[in-house]
């Protein structure tokens, strides 16, 4: 069987792109957990929708008169020392969603294993610190897991039989305890010093009214598809110090607002040509609503000068809830508006509201501006279809005529087969949809697959949608983001790799059920040839 060659790398952005997906990665999958502590957050604190001391973590047990649950003492202001109870919230921050957080970091890093004693080491700077150890267990997650997997190696195939399990178990938890020690007298200082001059950083910008400009750096870093990392690896643990503190924080809603895209989809769906208009306003359902951010960078990526529509809806929206000093209670996972406004802080819904349309005011008229000067050299240009428009450049850029193949990846760099169609020796069976976080965008592209393949008769390909950090090299064909192409490239060498520009409406889909299709044919001409990957 041969191999296909891996592409380099192309630069910083790959990189960044790859340790942001990194950082989000740890946060992501456990965003269930951070829903949950934001709705008891929301309900059962002192200013809650419905107090409750028990739950709050802020009766006294004297008043209360029920010792039920766990209690702690605690002081008043005026020194006043008294037995209060522990309730949900204050656990769950300080312990659970950190050691989640841990515990996803060292699996990403070495299992099962690794999670185990990333997770033993993250106590140490949990119980080392007064403050939420998000960046902790950041840091401490994935290095136990590292740790642990190279002191591994080195009686890797000495043991003798019959004492793995004794030396697997004793050694994990050698490494782990002498982890969180280490954490406690030395990682734990350092990260509080860390998140306090970031906190004041924050707080900074806020009292200097400058925190708009950060969308300055946020907004073309979504548009390159950092959007999670920048969420979930950066503003999301600063925010939940924030909020636990303060009951809210306004980080929650620096990139997650769905203004600035809601306003440039809407532009397009007016004043767009061909498949970008058509295609729209389903993209707008699916960002406003569904709170799939990603479905809006292509349309920005097909004119980027759109990425200072995108940044003046940010920095509207930002300023807006700076003046009205609102915040969420907890993340909202995904930026859907929906999400958003249940995670509002109570009595902040007008705040919240009118930064969101305003943030799509400003981004639909600067895009408007754009789209309408422009819609005439487009049209002279011939690129009122971005997309086919892009096949024909392929073609012309190899100098002959492509079979269905030859549009399948990274038009303008490589090609999956010649004119004969190598890619259809390959049997496909097994077809993963592959996205920085492996949630939204990627679903909603396979299921559109899924019911083309239905239509089409095909019945015997498994589609799936997961992460790009996740694949393991086991899928027959490949579908990502063009962006985010060469990055599944190396993690999945072996596969057919499919480009697209839009997850929701590309006309590669159709192609790839051709594929398929002549895959199957071809099987049926020749049982016995052995399947090769497609040569590029």
């Amino acid at each position: 069987m041969t191999t296909t060659s891996v592409a380099k790398p192309r630069g910083a952005r790959l990189r960044v792109q790859r340790f942001g997906t990194f950082l989000s990665g740890m946060v992501m999958p456990n965003i269930p957990a951070f829903i949950a502590w934001g709705l008891i957050t929301a309900f059962f604190i002192a200013t809650g929708w419905t107090p409750s001391g028990i739950l709050g973590g802020f009766g006294n047990v004297a008043d209360i008169g029920w010792n039920g649950a766990a209690t702690q003492l605690a002081q008043d202001p005026s020194g006043h020392t008294f037995t209060q109870y522990v309730g949900l919230v204050s656990p769950m921050i300080t312990y659970l969603l950190p050691l989640l957080i841990a515990n996803t970091g060292g699996r990403m890093v070495y299992g099962v294993r690794g999670g185990v004693v990333g997770t033993i080491a993250t106590m140490g700077v949990i119980v080392g610190t007064n403050i939420p150890m998000f960046i902790g267990a950041m840091i401490m997650g994935p290095l136990g897991a590292f740790v642990m997997k190279h002191v591994d190696r080195i009686w890797d195939g000495k043991i003798k039989a019959g004492f793995e399990m004794l030396v697997n178990n004793f050694s994990a938890g050698i490494v782990g305890g002498a982890l969180a020690i280490a954490g406690f007298f030395g990682i734990a200082p350092l990260v509080e010093w860390l998140s306090d001059l970031l906190g004041a950083a924050v707080n900074w910008l806020v009292g200097a009214h400058l925190l708009p400009l950060v969308s300055i750096l946020i907004e073309p870093g979504k548009v390159l598809f950092l959007n999670n990392a920048i969420n979930h690896g950066v503003l999301d643990p600063l925010g939940i110090q924030q909020a636990h503190d303060t009951g809210k924080s306004i980080l929650f809603l620096l990139e997650t607002n769905p203004g600035p895209g809601l306003g440039i989809l809407i532009a397009y769906s007016i004043f767009g040509l061909g498949i970008a208009r058509a295609s729209a306003p389903g993209a707008i359902l699916i960002e406003f609503v569904g709170g799939i951010h990603e479905i809006y960078f292509p349309y920005v990526l097909m004119k980027p000068i759109l990425v200072l529509a995108a940044i003046g809806g940010g920095m509207t929206g930002v300023a807006i809830n700076v003046a009205f000093n609102t915040g969420l209670v907890a993340p909202a996972s995904p930026g859907s508006i929906i999400a958003i406004l249940i995670q509002t802080a109570r009595g902040d819904w007008l705040g919240v509201t009118l930064a969101v349309l305003g943030a799509t005011a400003v981004s639909f008229l600067i895009s408007s501006v754009v789209l309408r000067a422009t819609r005439k050299r487009d049209l002279a240009a011939g690129k009122e279809d971005a997309f086919t428009s892009a096949v024909a450049q392929t073609e012309a850029n190899k100098g002959k005529k492509s079979s269905v193949l030859g549009t399948l990846v990274n038009e303008a760099e490589t090609d999956t087969g010649d004119a004969q169609g190598d890619g259809t020796k390959r049997l496909v069976r097994n077809i993963v949809f592959a996205c920085d976080a492996g949630m939204g965008s990627s679903a909603m592209g396979a299921s559109v697959l899924r019911s083309k393949f239905k239509k089409a008769g095909i019945t015997d390909v498994r589609v799936r949608n997961e992460a790009i950090a996740n694949l393991e090299g086991d899928a027959d064909l490949v579908v990502t983001q063009r962006e985010l192409t060469d990055r599944a490239r190396e993690k999945s060498p072996d596969s057919i790799h499919v480009s697209v520009d839009n997850f929701m409406n590309s006309p590669r889909y159709d192609e790839v059920v051709q594929l398929v299709a002549d895959s199957r044919a071809g099987e049926a001409a020749k049982p016995d040839e052995e399947m090769e990957p497609a040569k590029r």
